[in-house]
This record gives C-alpha cells, sequence and structure tokens, in this order.
C-alpha cells in the first residue's frame, strides 16, 4: 500500500516516516521521530529527486511505483549521497535498470565507495549544468560542505522548486502534513528545526552562507527539503532563520544559563542568578543542567540565545567533565559571537572559571567574557549576594551597549 502526497502540478512526494529510529546518526535524540523525503516529477521523463534510508526502502519503492504507474523509470537525480537519502540507490537500480543517475563526480565517488555498480548509468554534473525532461527544465547548483563535500541542489526553472537537499531541513516525522504551512512550524516544529540545522550544518556557516547568495538569484517559489516539511509560503521565515544561524547571529535576545552541579549547590547559584535577572526585567532566561540535558540542545539553545552563562563546579582541579564536552562542542561547531559571563564553584580549590575563560579565549572565536566572573566556595551564603547582584547586572548591561 502507498503513502504519497501531490507537491504541485507533476511532483510528487514519495518519502517515508521513521518513528523507530532513537538516534539521528546514532547521536542526536529524535523523539518525535523523522521523515525521509523524495520526489518524483512526471513529466515526458520521469525523474526520481535523492532516494530514503534503507530502513523505510520497502514503502518508499512502492510509493515510487505507484506515482510512475507502469511507467519506467528515465532519471534518478542524488543530490547528497549521505546513507540517510543514497542508501537506497542500488535498490532503486534492481527495480528500475533503465535508470540514469544524475548526480556530482564526488558523489559516484561516494556511491562506488558504499559499493554500488553505476558503471554505464552516470551522467555528471556540475554547477550551472542544465537537463530538460519535457516542459521542465533542472538547473544544477554545486552546495559543497551543506554538508558534506559532495553535495548539489536542483532548481527547477519551470516551476520554481528547489530540492534542497539537507538544507532547511528538520528533525521530525512529517505525520500526513506534508506542507509547512499545515502545521504551527512556529511552536511545533522551530526548535527540531534549530537543533537539525545547528548540530548537522552549524559548523559550516560560510558554506550555507555562499548557497544563500546561490539562492538569491533564481526565483524559488517552493523548498523541498530531504528532512521535514515542503515550504510554499512565507519562504522569508525559513530563510531569515538559517541567515541569522550561519553567520552565527543569536535568533534572540536572551540569557542561557548552563550549569554543571555535584551535589545542587551550584543549580541553587544557577537559579538564584536567574531570579535576579528575572527581577530586573530579562525574563528571556532559560536554565539547564548540563548532566541531563543533551548537548545537541544546549548547541540548539546556546545558537539561540545573544547571552551564555557558564556555571561549572571544579572537578579534579579541572571544568566539570561534561561542561567540558558542552565547550568542546561550542568549538567544534564554530560558536562564536556570543557573550559570556562565568561562575565557578569548588570547596577547596576553585579553578573551573578560569579555565573556562582561558578556553573561551584561546579556543573559540568572538566570544566576548564579561570581567564580573563568580566565585563561590561549597555553596551559595548571604556573602555571596554582592556579587550575584553585580554579575546580573554586567549582563544587563552588556545587553544595553548592544542596541
Amino acid at each position: 500500500m502507498y503513502c504519497v502526497r501531490k507537491v504541485t502540478d507533476d511532483l510528487y512526494w514519495v518519502g517515508a516516516n521513521d518513528h523507530r529510529l532513537h538516534l539521528f546518526e546514532n547521536i542526536h535524540p529524535i523523539p518525535k521521530g523523522v521523515s525521509y523525503n523524495s520526489y518524483v516529477l512526471m513529466d515526458e521523463k520521469t525523474v526520481l529527486f535523492d532516494t530514503v534510508d534503507w530502513s523505510v526502502c520497502r514503502e518508499f519503492i512502492e510509493n515510487v511505483k505507484h506515482v510512475l504507474d507502469g511507467r519506467d523509470l528515465d532519471y534518478m537525480v542524488i543530490n547528497h549521497m549521505e546513507p540517510d537519502h543514497g542508501a537506497s540507490v542500488e535498490e532503486v537500480l534492481m527495480h528500475f535498470p533503465n535508470v540514469k543517475i544524475i548526480s556530482t563526480e564526488r558523489s559516484f565517488m561516494i556511491m562506488r565507495q558504499f559499493g554500488f555498480n553505476v558503471d554505464g548509468r552516470e551522467i555528471e554534473v556540475k554547477e550551472g549544468d542544465t537537463m530538460k525532461f519535457g516542459k521542465h527544465e533542472i538547473l544544477f547548483v554545486e552546495a559543497p560542505m551543506v554538508h558534506w563535500p559532495e553535495a548539489m541542489v536542483s532548481f527547477d526553472t519551470t516551476n520554481g522548486v528547489l530540492f534542497a537537499a539537507d538544507a532547511f531541513g528538520t528533525f521530525g516525522a512529517l505525520d500526513g502534513k506534508l506542507f509547512a504551512d499545515e502545521v504551527n512550524f512556529d511552536r511545533d516544529w522551530l526548535d527540531d528545526a534549530r537543533r537539525y540545522y545547528t548540530n548537522i550544518v552549524g559548523k559550516y556557516g560560510t558554506f550555507v552562507q555562499d548557497l544563500l547568495k546561490k539562492a538569491g538569484t533564481i526565483d524559488i517559489k517552493m523548498i523541498c527539503p530531504l528532512h521535514g516539511p515542503v515550504w510554499r509560503e512565507d519562504l522569508g521565515y525559513l530563510i531569515e532563520k538559517y541567515d541569522k544561524w550561519s553567520r552565527y547571529e543569536p535568533e534572540e535576545e536572551g540569557v542561557l544559563i548552563v550549569y554543571a552541579s555535584m551535589y545542587g549547590n551550584t543549580e541553587h547559584a544557577a537559579q538564584a542568578l536567574a531570579s535576579k535577572l528575572c527581577e530586573r526585567g530579562m525574563t528571556n532566561v532559560h536554565v539547564y543542567d548540563v548532566s541531563n540535558t543533551h548537548v545537541s540542545t544546549l548547541i540548539s539553545e546556546t545558537f539561540r540565545f545573544s547571552h551564555i552563562v557558564l556555571a561549572s563546579v571544579t572537578y579534579n582541579l579541572e571544568i566539570y567533565p561534561i561542561m567540558y564536552n558542552y565547550l568542546h562542542e561550542m568549538k567544534l561547531l564554530n560558536v562564536q559571537n556570543r557573550t559570556v559571563a562565568l561562575m565557578e564553584n569548588g570547596s577547596w580549590a576553585p579553578t573551573s572559571g578560569g579555565l573556562m575563560a582561558e578556553f573561551l579565549d584561546e579556543e573559540m572565536k568572538l566570544m566576548d567574557v564579561l570581567g564580573t566572573d563568580m566565585s563561590i566556595s561549597s555553596a551559595l551564603k548571604e556573602t555571596d549576594e554582592k556579587d550575584l547582584d553585580s554579575l546580573a547586572d554586567a549582563i544587563i548591561d552588556s545587553m544595553k551597549k548592544e542596541k
């Protein structure tokens, strides 16, 4: 039985949803599942745009055959060869042995690395090449490092549809709702879209900026990503988000407090600081325990907010290990342009504050560390309130200076 939705005239979604997978790329939690999007264009020639993960291959093949309705598959465009999209290439070749594959030189290299027999089937394209399949003409645009080096996007110059590969995607299964305007995206999807971008593509902001500049030269009317809903309205909303994220600009003015606490004392100090900030009128404050919040969520929230407070207990004279892991992820994903305040705790030798400041200064870019840090000995006391007030004031003052 098939599960298909019409995207626009001649174009059909033939992908599948997966609620069984717990970890995307075996690392990022996906409690709402994930969609694997693939599209079939029905013209004088039939064209399949990308495949799906092997886990949903059977229903994918059923969907493709239903749309083709007895016709052969003439072409398969592979925009991105990562296995969650390219794993079913060989299965398509088995069911449609006459199909020709359209992709980039590097993509064909990766297909062969996975052991796919594509010899004699290749049509290699590069930046600016076009192909006509009847009334529809497709322009191929290279998109290296968004987020693999072989990636490209395909643009239908006839109807304005952009097949965007892993750009503009999000975690979350579609569950029947194909279009972004069929859901409350801001409420129900934005957090997953941000978490998807920041953790999967976030490191490569300069390459995303290059792609956005190319996108600005074509008349895009619809965005068909490989994960998440299709965009046919309010494209500027999504493009603006990608523009901010890829320039490492904060999405919101607000304070993210991430704490590492062994026995609850550093947690108490973090909560006290949050209260002080709210008393001063900054209520967009979000507090997370680094030990029980997945790092993908912390990275997403770090991209979201303008100010970060790192509150860490000292552990073996070092930064608390899980806090250090979070800092390391921030570095790997190229987080920058943030204002950071520091809070340390220790019962006999508090050193985490200085070590975090050193990491931010030496390992990361454009991180403005406020000079008003705070050191706690074991537990917060009434004598610490003056320092807590000073730290809250410094954060608020830095926000005023940025306006």
